[in-house]
């Protein structure tokens, strides 16, 4: 059993942990989540999350993978490209190959380097075919980057229950605080730690009927608090993360957190 003793994460959203969470009190996340479960293993586990909100890829390698390899992990996540794959123009070589360049960097450094390739949403939103499209192609280049240098995948494409609405919030974009739980135990079970199971692949049970009318209420709910404020993002030239910085820079043990 491999024992891991300083995790990093490097990312955007997903791994700085909206929507598990918020501003005021702080976001949890996946990366956190999985973190809980190393101390159980190892309570002298050090952990910190570089990632930040609205990263593209090549971002996160210019800004964070220096860093990141500063801190000497030997475990650490990559994970990104979301945000590149909802720009006009899209290539999929492009960001799997940013996301190589740390997959390699940090590998050749004695890291155990985890990855993620990514549920196809978009049902959801504007443009939904396109996007569940875009997503598939960018997967098949992630998984291709980390077979070529021994990462391990979260393969979220493989499994129904990863697109269940159930576990993502509002903004339809990121999970919920159910859904980074369930993403740290399927990351717990891609590195084979002690009492992991398969239980987090395990749907959740038909869908609770939605009338057109409550749709309807819903689409244009998300449209006024999501959709029209990441459009004018995106009109203005600017980002989400714009002027944030990693929620734990620094190596720091871990408070396990019950829940």
């Amino acid at each position: 059993m491999t024992v891991f003793s300083r995790f990093v994460a490097i990312g955007d959203s997903q791994s700085e942990g909206l929507n598990d969470g918020d501003d005021l009190r702080g976001y949890r996340g996946w990366a956190d989540r999985l973190a809980e479960r190393l101390a159980e293993i190892n309570p002298e586990v050090s952990y910190a999350n570089l990632a930040i909100r609205g990263r593209l890829a090549r971002q996160v390698r210019e800004d964070q993978l220096g860093p990141a390899l500063a801190l000497q992990p030997d475990l650490a996540s990559v994970v990104a490209g979301v945000n590149d794959l909802l720009r006009p123009k899209f290539e999929p070589v492009a960001i799997a190959s940013e996301l190589e360049i740390a997959f390699e960097a940090l590998t050749a450094s004695g890291a155990r380097v985890l990855t993620m390739a990514f549920p196809t949403l978009g049902a959801g939103m504007p443009g939904g075919r396109a996007i569940m499209g875009r997503i598939s192609a960018l997967n098949a280049e992630i998984r291709a980057a980390a077979e070529r240098h021994g990462v391990a995948v979260i393969d979220l494409e493989a499994y129904p229950v990863a697109t269940d609405p159930r576990l993502w919030s509002w903004d339809r974009l990121h999970l919920n605080e159910d859904g980074h739980d369930r993403l740290a135990a399927a990351a717990a079970t891609v590195l084979e730690l002690p009492g992991t199971d398969l239980s987090w692949q395990d749907g959740l049970g038909p869908l609770p009927r939605v009338t057109v009318q409550g749709r309807i209420r819903a689409d244009t709910a998300w449209a006024v608090r999501f959709l029209g404020p990441w459009l004018g993002r995106r009109v203005r030239g600017t980002s989400s993360g714009a002027g944030r910085v990693a929620k734990r820079p620094d190596l720091a043990p871990v408070r396990v957190v019950s829940g």
